[in-house]
């Protein structure tokens, strides 16, 4: 019981956090970046476990860090969780501290740095479509 109890309250806290708009782009010069997080699952684990484990490391406390703002946070099904966070430059260390703290051992992580396309193909689809 007390474990779905663990599995159920991380759900709630994934399903809490409200994505800023994806389509705002960063503006250039801002000093902040864009950077998508894919946290895999270690699937020699219940999620139960990957929660407790996530739990006991302090994940759900210092992920994101303050003041690095989450654009999205889906969940990819067959690779896990799929987390675009916009960055102050000055915060990477930070953001790359709380995963290896954090996360390790309940998910494999992998760091793509990102920007928005989204302005940009509608202007070339529109360009190219004339």
């Amino acid at each position: 019981m007390h474990k779905l109890l663990v599995a159920a309250l991380a759900a709630s806290l994934f399903i809490s956090i409200t994505p800023a708009k994806a389509q705002n782009a960063t503006p250039a010069g801002d000093g902040t970046f864009l950077l998508t997080i894919f946290l895999k699952h270690d699937e020699s684990k219940t999620l139960p476990q990957i929660n407790q484990q996530l739990k006991e490391q302090g994940y759900f406390k210092q992920f994101p860090p303050p003041g690095v703002e989450v654009v999205s946070w889906y969940v990819m099904m067959g690779i896990g969780q799929v987390v675009t966070l916009r960055v102050p430059a000055d915060r990477l260390r930070e953001v790359n501290r709380a995963i290896e703290s954090t996360a390790w051992g309940g998910y494999r992580t992998e760091f793509y740095p990102t920007y928005d396309y989204r302005a940009a193909a509608q202007k070339l689809r529109e360009e190219m479509n004339k």
